[in-house]
């Protein structure tokens, strides 16, 4: 599952360096085995790789740890997120960059209607159904890469910060490889891709 985000990742030329944090030592001999020039690895604490550990501890860990610079752009990128391509990254990476904005995170635009618990509308008036090919939708965290500076992450403890901007990518890249059933939708989702 790694070789697809790492894969995009070396095809960035905006990306000069990629961290692979893992505490596993099977997936380290695996991602070194692709041969790709920019990988080095992390390896995580006990801590930030146990089941209830957050994205947040292993990446504060690393930052903590790595020789950085407050100003150097960072990007955390999710393994379970398979579909980004070099030019998902590069695209977001120029947007980023050009603009004045703390952090940037992937969204995808859902067409869905949403409903509250109490039984009412969240994002549509029921009693006038727009067609969805006519509705502007929503805009829905991906879970692909979250785009911030190193000093911004370190200080506010958090991916994300202070004014962010969002980049959008097609809607299949909504979907994350989190249960077995995602499998079965990806691996079909993944035949037809070029990239």
């Amino acid at each position: 599952m790694i070789y697809w985000n790492l894969n995009s990742l070396e095809a960035c030329a905006e990306v000069d360096n990629i961290v692979l944090s893992t505490d596993s030592d099977q997936i380290a001999e695996i991602a070194t085995g692709f041969g790709f020039a920019k990988l080095e690895l992390h390896h995580r604490s006990a801590a930030s790789a146990s089941d209830t550990a957050s994205t947040e501890s292993a990446m504060l860990e690393y930052l903590e740890e790595a020789d950085l610079g407050g100003n150097d752009i960072f990007v955390l990128v999710q393994a379970t997120s398979p579909f980004t391509t070099a030019t998902h990254f590069s695209e977001a990476l120029r947007q980023y960059s050009s603009s004045e904005l703390d952090s940037l995170l992937s969204v995808c635009r859902t067409k869905r209607f949403f409903w509250n618990k109490d039984g009412t509308p969240l994002n549509y008036d029921f009693t006038r159904r727009p067609r969805r090919q006519d509705f502007e939708g929503l805009l829905m965290e991906n879970g692909a890469f979250y785009i911030s500076r190193v000093e911004a992450i370190l200080a506010s403890k958090n991916r994300l910060s202070g004014t962010i901007g969002l980049y959008e990518m097609p809607m299949h890249t909504a979907l994350e490889l989190d249960e077995p059933e995602d499998w079965i939708v990806g691996e079909e989702l993944m035949k037809g891709m070029d990239e």
